[in-house]
């Protein structure tokens, strides 16, 4: 990661780690050491109690009361509300909307983590951080995502304890994590899903498979970052622990 050029480092990069603590608003200073003295600091998996530590503040892993604290760096890592119709890429040789037209006034060269369907809205996390983008879009990392999906027609338990026994689709078996009814009536029913497949379309198939087609499909959770108030087309800076949360999820 590249480190920020704003903090106070020394000729080796480095910094006092209660000052690290201070700037990065876990506490006061003063409230810092006291972390430190009563052995809440841990760096590189090592609990610290020396004061006078310092620690390079782009590649060091620093936990506080057990939550990471993200490097501090010139990286951004943000939560977009994407709308329908929206395309998922950062331009579009059919002159459709994109990502990048949401994100228009950002300086940064942002990376999309993944994709949504072009009917799908929700949650997409963007980041000008190549590897972690990657590795959070990699399957074999387990980043559970929440969808919330309309279907035709009335959806029974059976059908919930269908899906969570495991489907088969034609590009392989498809594992959900949690499933429950939000609301059924004969017409139509809202079904909440937890999967960390990335695979294509896979939210419709799955549902079309178990005779339930998606007629409104939205993301509202990717592992600890929840859509939440985010209104369509909005973005907003992860949270220092859900940043925490992911690098811990994807090893970085």
């Amino acid at each position: 990661m590249t480190e920020r050029t704003d903090l106070p480092l020394d000729d080796e990069g480095l910094i006092r780690l209660q000052k690290l603590l201070a700037l990065a608003g876990i506490a006061s200073r003063r409230r810092s050491e006291e972390l430190m003295l009563d052995g809440e600091v841990q760096v590189n998996g090592e609990v610290v109690t020396r004061l006078g530590t310092k620690v390079n503040p782009a590649t060091d892993v620093i936990r506080v009361s057990g939550r990471r604290l993200p490097p501090i760096s010139e990286k951004v890592y943000l939560a977009l509300n994407k709308p329908r119709g929206v395309v998922s890429t950062m331009s579009d040789p059919e002159g459709r909307r994109t990502l990048q037209d949401l994100v228009a006034d950002r300086p940064e060269r942002l990376f999309h983590v993944g994709r949504l369907d072009t009917d799908t809205s929700g949650l997409i996390i963007l980041t000008n951080d190549g590897d972690f983008a990657q590795r959070l879009a990699h399957p074999s990392y387990e980043v559970d995502k929440t969808y919330v999906a309309e279907v035709t027609g009335q959806l029974f338990p059976r059908v919930l304890k269908q899906l969570l026994e495991g489907v088969t689709l034609e590009d392989g078996p498809v594992t959900v994590s949690k499933a429950r009814i939000v609301e059924a009536s004969p017409a139509k029913s809202i079904v909440e899903l937890v999967i960390h497949e990335g695979r294509n379309r896979i939210v419709r198939r799955l549902l079309d498979h178990v005779g339930h087609p998606v007629t409104r499909l939205t993301r509202t959770r990717i592992g600890p970052v929840a859509l939440g108030r985010l209104k369509q087309g909005e973005l907003r800076d992860l949270t220092t622990d859900e940043l925490g949360e992911l690098l811990d999820a994807t090893q970085l």
